[in-house]
């Protein structure tokens, strides 16, 4: 009979009822429980908790039974209503980085602020209120106690963020620091946690084991992010690396081999990539299976955070640069190196090299392409792609100089006029400029993804990415073809669109698709000699643009700044944003930088190295060497300025004065955009200069007179001084002009 009655009970444990998933998580953590703890009380993997919370497998007899038992007594503890805040009292918002975990079951609780800068605030990068801080459990605790480190407790801005990967429940980085003869470690959401790592090999050790930093891939066949540890200076001290590199070590840009803390790594079976140990180090161990052992370790004292894209970062206190590299990391990624190197990562995370294939008659699965990627071996480009020094180019004589029918030159524009007796007339020179220029000539971009395939007089095809060797002399600008009527314009006043100087070809030259199609569309006909096409082509760029422009509007939303305001109201709110949080200001200016080095570092050339002309350089063995990419980001930005002048010059009868890759300089009766763009009713020329947050939307660049124009140019003694250059504060030395 007994076994009868246990029988019963196994069925009704079998459908005990359970919470909904969500409701699962917010209960563990209202009680302060890890999910580490609640997986040792029912004898199973933590991933089978979390598996649980996920919603993606459900608890099976006998854990059923007592995981419901449990959730059971936590609602009555805390039931689904959120308490009201008081009238006075606003609700922060908190940075949208992974926040901070709960203690775990060996960790007890400690009340901890992390020290902010003077110039940190309770943040507000979200777009979702914080969830109410959690009831604090009771004082009495029967749970065993262990050496490992204390989690220390921020303010309730850090509460944990529904949604949050369990496996970096600390976030994509932290910043390590040592205070009082304690190191420290900073993470996103002001959580802060004690390190016992003595040496740098323990500390790679606990990262791993202990810290529970990272971020999830980008894209399903990708891989997760590694942890970032940055050291500051102190830390740098502690674990014997040097403060600051010698001379000789920065132009290496890594420390010796025989520094004692490479031979701890060593002794540890720890492994540096072959850049060494610099700003940017990489440790690791190979991969076991699936499984990943590495860290990357950022040391802003050694220049890893450049001044030019991040301003003053590594200057910050702790909390505040693991905030501002935390909201970075969340919104593009985990920082792999410069900008530049982490907005080329950005592409292959997004589009990863190689996939899972189906199953096969075994049942196993093989590494196989990845449609819309790159591959994951190098192609060569075509000669006419090739940078001066390439091994395509070891035949040419020693001082070659190629000719436009030679080499491929798809350039940002450089290019000024003298003005005219009217504009001289007119008291202010007004610059507009481009919102994340490069990003929007990626958008939507056509592009190949494989070799290149040689054609002799082909049939121009605008929807075929390729270099075309074209005669586009015959292209006058004084007429021109807008929505299918000829316009006559003064196209002595216009850049030509073909070359970055805006001179006129003078012949047949080679250029990349987006520029030939500008040909086409402007009325004319193009004859193309020969070409280098790429039938394995699609939109490589769409998913890493979508990534940089959602990052760029949703910090600047955090300024302040919408996406949707009228232009009066856009004007106001850019003017002084940056003032309003220096660090999320910093945030943008890094992910600007992220769009042009990217593209840039599609054509990266020789970095040293014992480099020789003719010989192949480190980049060219990564399968993201691609200039024609490059070339037709630039080529598609060059044209999407130019589409503008020229609609603007249709309708209004006003012409640059300078255009310096994307700003261009109007003399104007007023002091704003508004005074020269031709706004009616609110509503902006189609196909026009607009004002707006959005990439390929303008701003206001700066505001000179045209008597500060005219007079650099006389003190210079250079008529076609680009004043687009200096238009933003109006500052011009001898080394800017070359004197």
């Amino acid at each position: 009979m007994s076994e009868l009655f246990d029988a019963v009970d196994a069925l009704i444990a079998s459908r005990s009822p359970l919470p909904p998933p969500a409701e699962r998580k917010r209960l563990r953590q209202a009680h302060g429980l890890t999910l580490d703890e609640v997986a040792a009380a029912l004898q199973v993997r933590r991933a089978t908790v979390s598996g649980w919370e996920a919603g993606k497998t459900e608890p099976r007899p006998p854990e059923r039974d007592a995981y419901a038992r449990m959730l059971k007594q936590l609602a009555q503890l805390y039931p689904a209503v959120a308490p009201v805040p008081p009238e006075d009292t606003a609700i922060p918002e908190t940075p949208a980085v992974p926040a901070a975990p709960a203690p775990s079951a060996a960790e007890p609780a400690q009340a901890r602020t992390a020290p902010t800068g003077p110039a940190a605030k309770p943040a507000n990068t979200a777009l979702r209120p914080v969830a109410p801080a959690p009831v604090p459990r009771p004082a009495v605790s029967t749970r065993p106690t262990s050496r490992r480190p204390a989690a220390k407790r921020a303010a309730p801005a850090s509460a944990p963020a529904g949604g949050a990967d369990p496996r970096f429940e600390n976030g994509p980085l932290a910043v390590v620091d040592v205070a009082d003869g304690q190191v420290l470690a900073y993470c996103v959401g002001g959580l802060v946690l004690d390190v016992a790592a003595k040496s740098l090999p323990a500390l790679v050790e606990w990262t791993l084991r202990e810290g529970r930093f990272g971020q999830p891939k980008l894209s399903g066949p990708g891989k997760d992010a590694d942890p970032l540890i940055v050291l500051t200076g102190a830390a740098c001290e502690h674990y014997g690396l040097p403060v600051t590199l010698t001379q000789q070590e920065r132009l290496a840009g890594r420390l010796p081999e025989g520094h004692k803390v490479i031979k701890q790594l060593t002794r540890a079976n720890w492994q540096l990539t072959k850049r060494g140990f610099g700003p940017w180090a990489r440790i690791y161990r190979p991969a076991q299976g699936s499984e990943r052992a590495c860290v990357q370790l950022c040391i802003p004292s050694w220049d890893a955070l450049d001044t030019r894209h991040w301003a003053d970062a590594g200057q910050l206190p702790p909390a505040d640069l693991a905030r501002l590299l935390g909201t970075y990391a969340t919104r593009v990624m985990t920082p792999r190196g410069s900008t530049a190197v982490t907005g080329l990562e950005l592409m292959t995370a997004l589009h990863p090299p190689t996939r899972a294939s189906e199953p096969d008659a075994t049942g196993k699965r093989h590494s196989e392409h990845n449609p819309g990627s790159l591959g994951k071996d190098p192609v060569d480009c075509a000669p006419c792609e090739a940078p001066d020094g390439h091994p395509l180019l070891a035949d040419l004589p020693r001082f070659h100089q190629r000719t436009p029918a030679e080499v491929l030159v798809e350039e940002a524009y450089d290019w000024a006029r003298p003005l005219t007796d009217a504009e001289c007339l007119r008291p202010h020179l007004v610059g507009i400029d481009v919102n994340m220029a490069f990003a929007a000539g990626a958008n939507g971009l056509n592009v190949g993804l494989g070799a290149p395939t040689h054609v002799k007089s082909p049939v121009f095809d605008p929807k075929l990415p390729g270099s075309w060797l074209v005669d586009l002399s015959h292209v006058d600008l004084s007429r021109v073809k807008l929505a299918n009527q000829w316009t006559d314009l003064d196209g002595e006043l216009l850049p030509s669109p073909f070359t970055p100087k805006g001179e006129r070809p003078q012949g047949p030259a080679w250029y990349a698709t987006p520029t030939v199609a500008y040909a086409v569309e402007l009325g004319y006909d193009v004859r193309p000699v020969e070409a280098y096409v790429r039938h394995d082509n699609g939109r490589y760029l769409d998913a890493w643009y979508n990534r940089l422009r959602d990052a760029y509007l949703a910090t600047m939303a955090d300024l302040g700044v919408y996406a949707d305001m009228p232009p009066a109201e856009f004007l106001a709110a850019m003017d002084g944003y940056r003032q309003r949080d220096p660090q999320l200001a910093i945030v943008v200016s890094a992910i600007k930088a992220t769009v042009k080095g990217g593209i840039g570092k599609l054509r990266e050339r020789p970095r040293g190295e014992g480099w020789k002309p003719g010989q192949p350089w480190r980049a060219l063995a990564r399968p993201t060497w691609r200039p024609d990419i490059r070339a037709a980001v630039i080529s598609r930005t060059r044209i999407n300025m130019h589409r503008k002048i020229v609609k603007h010059a249709a309708f209004t009868g006003q012409y640059p004065v300078a255009v310096l890759s994307d700003c261009a300089v109007y003399a104007s009766d007023g002091p704003t955009p508004l005074d020269f763009l031709p706004y009616r009713d609110g509503k902006p020329l189609p196909g026009g200069f607009k004002l707006g947050l959005n990439p390929g939307l303008v701003k206001h660049e700066g505001t000179q007179s045209v008597l500060w124009g005219e007079g650099v140019r006389e003190q210079f003694n250079a008529p076609e001084l680009n004043l687009a250059r200096y238009i933003k504060d109006g500052t011009v030395t001898d080394q800017d002009t070359g004197e």
